[in-house]
């Protein structure tokens, strides 16, 4: 199965992140080999209302629309399982042997939805510290072409 393109996609809530952030992801999402293509599907956010609730539910609806019935569902969210570069490294090639393609679900301010968190698969925290939604997705992009750099003995990666 390892030979077989395994398409990663990030889907997160929000459609207009600073360009920095655009750019930085293009960045890193251009350095992934091509059988390991990683691409973005922005999810746009309700309109702001007074029960957050309602908001979280409405944004789950709208990214589970967007996972594909086969992909292996990796959300992020900091109750999840914390790896180094070197275990993430382990894990992507785990992941890859899977033969699935992945996506990552990326909530917005206010966290994922229940219906999001029950369908994934597996739950990963970049860090105990909290980011913006916006700065995740750009820090996911760079933290998946680090495990690869590991896996690959590429040198990006000099710890």
């Amino acid at each position: 199965m390892r030979d077989k393109p395994v398409k990663m996609r990030i889907v997160s809530i929000g459609g207009k992140p600073p360009g920095w952030v655009r750019d930085g992801f293009a960045e890193y999402a251009r350095r992934m080999p091509r059988d390991m293509r990683l691409s973005l599907v922005e999810v746009p956010a309700p309109k702001r209302r007074v029960d957050v609730n309602k908001n979280v539910h409405v944004e789950g609806e709208r990214m589970l629309a967007q996972i594909p019935s086969g992909d292996w569902v990796i959300a992020l969210d900091a109750r999840g399982t914390v790896f180094s570069s070197e275990q993430l490294a382990e894990q992507m090639e785990s992941w890859r042997m899977r033969g699935s393609n992945l996506t990552f679900v990326i909530g917005g301010a206010d966290g994922l939805a229940e219906d999001v968190r029950e369908r994934a698969d597996q739950t990963l925290s970049l860090s105990a510290l909290t980011f913006p939604h916006y700065m995740v997705r750009l820090i996911l992009a760079e933290t998946l072409y680090r495990a690869w750099s590991i896996s690959n003995g590429h040198p990006y990666h000099r710890a």
